[in-house]
């Protein structure tokens, strides 16, 4: 009896880090000291000693039951894109710049083309952040985990000056909203995703004329990365007064989480076109709209507060990154919370 025989390979696992080296390579940046393989990842602070206070800001996520339909398509290379996404999302609601990504993967089977392939997307997600992939693990677990599935979480780091932390705190009444246009689905509510259709694959390759894509492809449309959209709107020296990322609990549980106390935010539901994908969900399922925007991002990932007087450089500034933006509501004076109208 050896490792092997108790179903860990662990020539597999020298096949995959060698496979997924030439992914990992591609988000290095000038500051990481050491290579991967090692049993750390080391990140130099050098740059950032010109900040007043220089605070590490951090994100851990994972991507959920989305990675069922991953199973199902047997489409790999984009999932670890949704995985960078949740992480440093929240450091860039923060402020932060991220700065670099570990990675986990835990599987019933060590297939290394397959773990390559996930890399891969978590390669492409520290592309688009511009944040270094220093270092993970992939841990082989036969009896835990089905041969033919794998957990995909991870942790990300960044760093801001103190000062510039967004907090909310100095958001204000008659303040302006503004939302990001999110990609579709994200990564959240799959739970519910996977009881409003039927998960094969018969119904995930079915065509949809109303979304333009085959139902599993509107699924797996990766989250949205909005680090370069915030970076844009600080550059072209906009204060962002407060920030949410619409992630699980949707506009009813995330925007509040923005807010000061004394501080209300109406969100016009109209002032954008919801996507296809949430209107056939909702139809489909049954689902009403208040649980839809309870549980969803209902088309907008990212929500911001600026001054009224910022609006205009804000909306510039997102297009200029690429990303699309409405004015979607204000604030006013009263019980913190939300209301949609």
């Amino acid at each position: 009896m050896d490792y092997k025989n108790a179903g860990v390979d662990i020539e597999a696992g020298y096949k995959s880090v060698e496979l997924m080296k030439k992914h990992v390579q591609q988000t290095m940046r000038p500051e990481v000291l050491t290579n991967l393989g090692g049993f750390s990842g080391a990140f130099s602070m050098e740059k950032f000693k010109n900040m007043e206070k220089p605070v590490l800001v951090s994100g851990t996520d994972g991507v959920g039951t989305k990675l069922k339909l991953a199973f199902l398509l047997d489409k790999h290379n984009t999932i670890g894109i949704d995985c960078v996404a949740m992480c440093v999302n929240d450091i860039a609601c923060a402020g932060g710049e991220p700065l670099f990504f570990l990675d986990y993967i835990a599987c019933g089977k060590n297939y290394p083309e397959k773990i390559a392939e996930i890399v891969s997307g978590v390669a492409e997600g520290c592309m688009q952040s511009s944040a270094a992939l220093i270092g993970g693990e992939t841990a082989e677990m036969p009896g835990f985990y089905p041969e033919d599935e794998y957990d995909l979480a991870g942790f990300a780091v960044g760093v801001v000056d103190e000062k510039d932390i967004i907090t909310g705190a100095d958001l204000k009444g008659g303040d302006v909203l503004i939302g990001i246009a999110s990609s579709g689905v994200h990564s959240n509510g799959f739970s519910l995703v996977r009881k409003i259709f039927k998960m094969d694959k018969e119904t995930l390759h079915t065509y949809h004329e109303e979304l333009g894509k085959t139902l599993g492809e509107a699924l797996l449309e990766p989250t949205r990365i909005y680090v370069k959209a915030l970076r844009s709107i600080k550059e072209a020296g906009v204060r962002i007064l407060a920030c949410s990322h619409i992630t699980g609990g949707g506009f009813y549980e995330n925007v509040p989480r923005m807010l000061p106390e004394g501080i209300h935010a109406v969100i016009e539901k109209n002032s954008y076109e919801v996507p296809a994908i949430f209107k056939m969900m909702a139809r489909e399922g049954q689902v009403e709209e208040q649980m839809m925007y309870n549980t969803y991002n209902m088309g907008i990932g990212m929500a911001l507060g600026v001054n009224p007087a910022d609006v205009d450089k804000t909306m510039e500034a997102i297009r200029a990154a690429g990303e699309t933006a409405y004015v979607i509501g204000r604030t006013e004076d009263g019980e913190k919370g939300v209301t949609l109208c």
